[in-house]
C-alpha cells in the first residue's frame, strides 16, 4: 500500500511539462506573429500614402494644373486606397521653392492608421512628396 500511495504522490519525472511548455511558447509566439503583422500592415498603409501623395504631387506639377489642386487629388486617391484613415486624413499642397530657384509643387499627407490588432489604437503618418512644377516660357 505504501509503495501505490508513494506512486501516486510522489511522481518523479517531468510527465506534463510538455503542455505547460507548448502553452508559454505558443501564447509569445502569438505575440510576435501578431506584432510583425501589424508592422506589417502599418508599412503598406505608408507606402500607399507616400505613392498617393507623389500622384498628387505629380497632378499638381502640371502646367495647367494649379499647385494646390494636387492636395485635394492625393486625398480622393488615399481615401479609396487606405482604408484605415479614412476618417482622419487630410492632404495639402502648395507651391515652394527648390534648389536653384525651381519651382516645386509639394503635397503633404497626414492620417491616423488605426492598429489592426491593437483595439482603439492608431498610429500618426505624415508623408511628404515633391516635384518640379512646369512653367510656361
Amino acid at each position: 500500500m505504501a509503495r501505490l500511495l508513494n506512486r501516486l504522490f510522489h511522481r518523479t519525472g517531468d510527465a506534463g511539462a510538455a503542455v505547460v511548455e507548448f502553452v508559454l511558447v505558443g501564447a509569445l509566439l502569438i505575440f510576435v506573429a501578431f506584432g510583425v503583422i501589424q508592422v506589417g500592415l502599418v508599412l503598406h498603409a505608408r507606402n500607399v500614402l507616400a505613392a498617393d501623395a507623389a500622384e498628387g504631387a505629380r497632378h499638381a506639377a502640371s502646367l495647367s494644373v494649379p499647385a494646390s489642386a494636387g492636395g485635394r487629388f492625393a486625398e480622393e486617391l488615399a481615401r479609396t486606397s487606405v482604408p484605415g484613415a479614412a476618417p482622419d486624413l487630410s492632404c495639402r499642397s502648395h507651391r515652394t521653392a527648390g534648389r536653384a530657384g525651381l519651382l516645386l509643387a509639394e503635397v503633404t499627407c497626414i492620417a491616423d492608421l488605426r492598429l489592426a490588432f491593437v483595439p482603439m489604437g492608431s498610429i500618426h503618418v505624415s508623408v511628404t512628396s515633391r516635384t518640379i512644377k512646369e512653367v510656361a516660357r
